[in-house]
């Protein structure tokens, strides 16, 4: 049985025209031979009636809310979509059966809101496939050992299609969105950015992880660990998209190495608050230590650490900034922090260990007269800590220098 597991977000099942869109890649892969298991987002995004952010407002006026309770709400988005996209392709004459997480075979832990996925018993959907039956999954849900419904946390339902694909041995995971693949730089910004036809899963987890939302960081991790092929495309597109596997072959698609074209792709994170806390004179040694484990035990995820021998620099959301503070103050340290913070991060597998690249990246933004306040680096990555207020332009800049709108050579 040749399974095809298809993902479609928020904006692929909005309206009608959107989930007649969505009916046809199902009938389109059962007209191939394949045997698609579809898994769905809630409808739309924050504003819409049914999307999971609209769900919550609800409760807003119940902070105590129990995270079991808060979960059972969130399903239900996605619960909603299941079963309307079932009714879509019953009219087209398929024959689709609704699965919840839960039922469709994924136990997790009990961190309710964030739940990990455990394991994926394949045996509800494989019986369902061997049957005939097209399964229709709600995203983003799960449950635990002991039956709870749990959710998975913000880009669940690319966790739950690429789990399933991982347990069912699909051929590929498809993830649909609205947009063509996965872009050289965010087209809102970049109008010129260009799809990229092949990546490797490091690279599309470093372009995931520091802030392209095409698809999440850990449906990567997932579909790397299991080798699962991922292709993202769009609902509304005949685009082949972006083809995710593994390999070096697919990770320098330019085929050579030169600092002018060694970066893949450049991504950016916006609302960070950057901490600057300074060692006071009657501090222990171990100062630092006392801090990044109290920001830790407080449940505070650290980004863009420097270090010196008198003060610390990190950044984190803006919604673990609170946190943060309180953390501080139970220490007594002194700090000052700064809100108007974004970073820009360039990707690319060829970076690695090649002379230029940071030269040509500090050249792109000093034409701009673009400040950098921090930096890091990995050997695939250089994340840049910008004010808020340049990080557009440094990312149009850096597109350019990089020639990244140049047509991708064949391979």
């Amino acid at each position: 049985m040749r399974v095809v597991v298809q993902k479609f977000g928020g904006t692929s099942v909005r309206d009608v025209k959107a989930r007649e869109r969505v009916a046809d890649w199902v009938l389109d892969s059962v007209s191939r031979g394949l045997a698609p298991v579809v898994v769905v987002s809630a409808m739309g995004r924050a504003g819409d009636p049914y999307a999971t952010d609209s769900l919550l407002e609800l409760i807003n006026n119940f902070p105590q809310a129990p995270g079991e309770e808060r979960d059972l709400l969130m399903m239900c988005g996605e619960i909603i979509s299941a079963t309307v996209v079932a009714g879509h392709l019953r009219e087209r004459g398929l024959k689709p059966r609704v699965f919840l997480g839960g039922d469709a075979g994924i136990v997790t832990d009990d961190t309710f809101g964030d739940a990990q996925i455990l394991e994926v018993d394949p045996r509800p959907l494989q019986e369902a496939l061997q049957q005939t039956w097209i399964p229709v999954v709600a995203g983003f849900q799960g449950k635990t050992k002991q039956g709870q419904g749990t959710t998975l946390g913000r880009g669940g339902s690319d966790t739950t299609a690429v789990a399933i694909g991982a347990a069912l041995n699909a051929e590929v995971v498809e993830i649909f969105t609205d947009v063509d693949g996965i872009k050289t730089a965010d087209p809102r910004i970049v109008p010129d950015a260009r799809t990229i036809t092949h990546l490797d899963y490091d690279e599309v987890f470093q372009l995931a992880n520091l802030g392209a939302r095409v698809v999440h960081p850990r449906a990567v991790e997932i579909a790397r660990q299991f080798s699962v092929p991922l292709r993202v495309r769009s609902t509304f597109s005949q685009e082949l998209g972006t083809l995710v596997v593994g390999g070096r072959r697919t990770m320098d698609p330019w085929a050579h190495r030169d600092p002018d074209h060694a970066v893949t792709g450049i991504t950016q994170s916006e609302n960070l608050v950057q901490f600057v806390v300074n060692q006071d004179s009657d501090a222990a040694d171990n100062w630092s230590y006392r801090l990044f484990s109290a920001l830790g035990d407080n449940g505070v995820s650290v980004d863009l650490i420097n270090l010196f021998p008198d003060r610390v620099y990190f950044c984190v959301p803006k919604s673990m900034a609170p946190h943060a503070l309180e953390t501080l103050e139970k220490l007594s340290f002194s700090y000052d922090t700064f809100s108007d913070r974004a970073k820009v991060s360039i990707v690319g597998s060829a970076i690695q260990g090649l002379p230029g690249v940071v030269g040509r990246v500090m050249s792109a933004l000093t034409q701009h007269h673009i400040t950098v306040l921090q930096s890091a680096d990995s050997h695939s990555t250089i994340t840049l800590l910008l004010y808020r207020s340049q990080m557009e332009m440094a990312v149009a800049a850096l597109h350019h220098q990089f020639g990244l709108a140049e047509q991708e050579p064949p391979s």
